[in-house]
């Protein structure tokens, strides 16, 4: 019975996810189409993991493979967010060493160890919540605080040794949190490019003057 719950909660975590995802991209591709791309990579993982049970018949390789690099898309995908707040911010010289840093990591991947890919994603998990925190604080957008900070929450569960968390697997914990995360970051650019149409505005209004 616990075992058919388990499941059943891991696929609904993994499909909220990836709604939330793929809707995000769909309603922020005309802002940047930098966030369009992160929350699309973002869905790539959950899509797949959910399609694994129904592609294990058939014996596609490549499905398991993607599945093995799946922190690829995912911290590409965090770091493009990272990369269109402080665009949009205008700080793009730390936008381009965000995403240039991140892509550097993820092409070097093949030399990675599993305990060495799984301190860099959660690493970027991390950095990215971090950095977009900070521009979120600046300019006075409370979802992308709220985003950040659970995504913030989410990385530092990566990095425990719990197995479960409130009844749930931690791994349906953390898509919860990031499906959260990831739709308050939706909000929060939104709200950033609606500031922008309207001028600047915030303690770093003068800045951009």
């Amino acid at each position: 019975m616990f075992r058919g719950l388990d499941e059943g909660a891991g696929v609904f975590s993994r499909l909220l996810l990836c709604a939330v995802c793929l809707s995000s991209a769909m309603q922020t591709y005309q802002i940047h189409r930098g966030a369009g791309a992160g929350f699309l990579l973002q869905a790539l993982v959950p899509l797949l993991e959910s399609a694994a049970p129904f592609t294990a018949p058939l014996k596609l390789g490549w499905v398991s493979g993607s599945l093995d690099s799946a922190w690829v898309p995912t911290a590409v995908g965090l770091s493009l967010l990272a990369f269109a707040f402080h665009w949009l911010s205008g700080d793009r010289c730390t936008a381009n060493v965000l995403l240039g840093g991140v892509l550097l990591v993820a092409a070097s991947s093949g030399y990675l160890r599993e305990e060495g890919k799984a301190v860099v994603a959660h690493s970027v998990t991390v950095v990215a919540s971090i950095t977009i925190l900070i521009v979120s604080v600046f300019t006075g957008n409370a979802y992308g605080i709220a985003g950040s900070l659970l995504a913030g929450t989410a990385g530092v569960l990566a990095g425990t040794e719990l197995q479960q968390l409130l009844m749930l697997r931690k791994r349906d914990v953390l898509c919860c949190l990031m499906a959260a995360a990831n739709l308050t970051w939706r909000w929060a650019l939104q709200a950033q490019h609606q500031e922008l149409e309207q001028g600047p505005v915030g303690p770093l209004a003068e800045t951009f003057d």
